[in-house]
């Protein structure tokens, strides 16, 4: 089992928009940054994730399972989607995505300036200064602490 962090913009595409898709399921597409592709390329069946919603009031909301593994990004092929690119097609796709599944919202989110606050989160890559990257993976230690002040 990986665990990883998804960040989204709540206004672009927030939990309530997952809660309300179809069997609270939906791709999680438009990543196009190469390590964050990498990174959905190796996850697995069953995995789990962060929800974390990013912008003015950065936090965690809730949990997602990946329920299908990478596969390419067809976004990148349609010139008319705000996630088009040229150099990407069919034969050789460059982007990939995942299909996530709402697992669990949490009662309160949990904002960043808290998480920031706990020192055995301090080597987590999302406290990176500087750290942008829209998919990153979470050590053990980290998801199970998050998940202990979740349940709190």
């Amino acid at each position: 089992m990986q665990y990883w962090l998804f960040k989204t913009e709540p206004h672009c595409f927030g939990i309530e928009d997952l809660k309300n898709a179809p069997d609270q399921t939906t791709s999680w597409d438009g990543v196009r940054n190469y390590q964050a592709r990498n990174f959905m390329k190796s996850m697995k069946k069953g995995d789990l994730g962060f929800f974390y919603h990013s912008g003015k009031n950065p936090e965690i909301i809730g949990v997602v399972e990946v329920v299908k593994e990478a596969y390419p990004d067809h976004f990148a092929w349609d010139m008319f989607n705000r996630h088009f690119d040229p150099k990407s097609t069919p034969e050789k796709p460059l982007w990939y995505m995942v299909d996530v599944k709402l697992a669990e919202e949490f009662a309160e989110p949990l904002p960043r300036k808290m998480l920031a606050q706990e020192p055995v989160l301090a080597g987590m890559e999302l406290m990176r200064k500087g750290s942008r990257l829209s998919v990153q993976p979470v050590g053990k230690e980290h998801f199970e602490h998050i998940m202990s002040m979740a349940k709190k």
